[in-house]
């Protein structure tokens, strides 16, 4: 099976990357295909066109899913912002995973989006702690926002959430060691749940190689 993972931060040395490149390693480990887009290097646009509201993607759009090819598994990879994800991957939900979309008239759970049937899986990062960030209500936002609500939208069978908080600039290197492996433990718990829902399925055959 095939992981995109979609990064999303203006800093190459940034942890969301470091985020993002472990967590396609892990699943490479276990015989998974991932591929990682990160968002900024590749120079995105995520300015959404009036054209592609109606419906019609633009080119660049055409050639990302070109480059993604035929994937299994979304991962969204960003830091929390004012409580919300960049405007990078706003633009890049608009744009990309929406693509062919008309606004407003789409039902929930349309056959004809381009993710039906797909998993979505979101890692986040904070500088806040996890206490703070449930106080003010954000995480649980952005699980009705960006992963309920997508998964309903686009006919997505399951949205799964990790987040990691306490990330700050000179994070200690046991954190750093920490926060790594919990993303190894997230996407051993991706795979697992995958390997549940395959054998659910009697059409399915074959579960993909290591998951």
């Amino acid at each position: 099976m095939k992981h995109a993972v979609i990064a999303a931060h203006p800093a190459e040395g940034s942890f969301t990357l470091a985020i993002a490149n472990r967590y396609a390693e892990a699943v490479r480990s276990h015989g998974h295909e991932a591929i990682v887009r990160d968002l900024y290097r590749l120079g995105f646009d995520p300015v959404l066109s009036e054209d592609e509201r109606q419906g019609h993607p633009r080119a660049d759009v055409l050639a990302e899913w070109d480059a993604l090819g035929e994937i299994d598994v979304f991962v969204l990879v960003y830091p929390v912002w004012f409580g919300a994800p960049p405007a990078m991957l706003v633009g890049y939900i608009d744009r990309v995973l929406g693509a062919g979309r008309t606004r407003g008239q789409a039902s929930e759970g349309d056959k004809a989006s381009i993710l039906q049937g797909k998993y979505l899986v979101s890692l986040t990062l904070s500088g806040s702690m996890r206490a703070w960030l449930d106080e003010k209500g954000v995480l649980e936002s952005l699980r009705n926002l960006f992963d309920r609500y997508l998964g309903e939208v686009f006919g997505l069978p399951e949205t799964h959430h990790y987040h990691f908080d306490g990330v700050q600039p000179g994070l200690p290197e046991r954190d750093y060691r920490f926060h790594l492996a919990k993303v190894d433990d997230a996407a051993a718990g991706v795979l697992s749940r995958m390997r549940h829902l395959w054998s659910k399925n009697p059409n399915a055959g074959e579960p993909p190689i290591g998951g």
